[in-house]
């Protein structure tokens, strides 16, 4: 009897066991819908490529586009060359915001180019850019999606989500998640000493993101000046011999010259594409809640994000800080997945 006991107590255990790891198997199958609001930019069309290279993980449902990097009619040109070397044509890009809510425009160009894709040679699109404006897709789109559905991956200034917020603030109801390419404390600014160029060319927009009580996950220079190139690395890019291999390795042979330069480093960020990254493989990364204020103040700290890491003030925590990368795991993947592109 105690051994028929035994038994049955071990078959319910393996019974629960089985019925937690199919939960867990579910869950990291289901497929995330996804918004990609871009300013491409080097990193920006690596990210997209990352991004519609995983369909399996990521319904791609639009990109919108902003400007940043370059020019908003440079940015949606960019966007849709991605799209179009992926061979994702199906994907939408809408033509968002031409200038910050309140500040003068500024440009990257010094990084990215005077067409913000160093290292190939643009052309224009075959298709065209979806009808509207990206502002209002975002609002037509997160206003009638289910409750909490919709993540929206923001790899350049905020702009087109705060203006869609200013104008309707219940849209937040259909926003699962919000992942910001952008901020910095540990490492330093880009574009100032304190201030990383994102947040720097639209902090009010950032404020507006920042108190609309979203799920907040930030992708700051303190984890992507970890995950860096390395000649090996890109070789390992080239060496996919597809169009997508060739590209990539192309565009990284030349965007990260700058910085390897400026901070001495021996291999350059890729900033955007850690965002795609945590989103497909957030086991790759770590971080913790913290409390974080963007300063819009003109002076030194303009642009800056605040984190208060060791929660010295005790204010409520609003962010999740992505603070450190695994570089040969993140290289891993975005080479696992540019090789399923032609």
């Amino acid at each position: 009897m105690q051994i028929c006991r035994h038994f049955v107590s071990q078959l319910i255990r393996s019974v629960a066991l089985l019925a937690i790891f199919s939960t867990v198997a579910v869950q990291a199958a289901e497929k995330r819908d996804l918004i990609i609001d871009t300013d491409p930019g080097a990193d920006d069309v690596v990210a997209l490529l990352l991004a519609l290279a995983s369909p399996q993980e990521l319904n791609v449902m639009a990109i919108t586009t902003v400007a940043g990097n370059v020019r908003i009619d440079k940015t949606s040109r960019n966007a849709r060359l991605a799209r179009e070397w992926a061979g994702r044509e199906e994907v939408p890009v809408y033509a968002g915001a031409g200038k910050p809510l309140v500040r003068t425009p500024i440009y990257a160009e010094n990084i990215h180019g005077k067409e913000g894709l160093p290292g190939v040679q643009v052309h224009e699109p075959k298709n065209p850019l979806a009808k509207g404006n990206a502002v209002q897709y975002l609002i037509d789109t997160l206003g009638r999606a289910a409750p909490h559905s919709i993540t929206i991956a923001m790899l350049g200034p905020q702009t087109n989500l705060a203006l869609a917020l200013i104008q309707a603030p219940e849209i937040t109801q259909g926003i699962k998640e919000v992942v910001v390419m952008g901020g910095a404390h540990f490492n330093g600014g880009n574009i100032t000493p304190v201030a990383e160029f994102n947040l720097y060319a639209d902090p009010d927009a950032a404020k507006v993101v920042l108190a609309s009580g979203v799920k907040l996950t930030y992708v700051p220079l303190d984890v992507t000046h970890k995950i860096l190139t390395s000649d090996q690395r890109i070789k390992q890019i080239e060496g996919l011999n597809n169009e997508a291999g060739k590209l990539v390795s192309s565009i990284l042979n030349e965007y990260v010259k700058a910085d390897m330069v400026h901070y001495g480093l021996p291999g350059g960020p890729v900033h955007d594409a850690s965002v795609i990254a945590w989103l497909l493989k957030p086991e790759l990364f770590s971080g913790k809640l913290i409390n974080v204020v963007v300063d819009n103040r003109e002076g030194p700290g303009f642009g800056q994000t605040i984190a208060d890491w060791y929660d010295t003030m005790s204010q409520p925590k609003n962010v999740f800080w992505v603070e450190n990368g695994d570089a040969q795991g993140f290289f891993n993947l975005l080479t696992e997945r540019l090789a399923r592109l032609k």
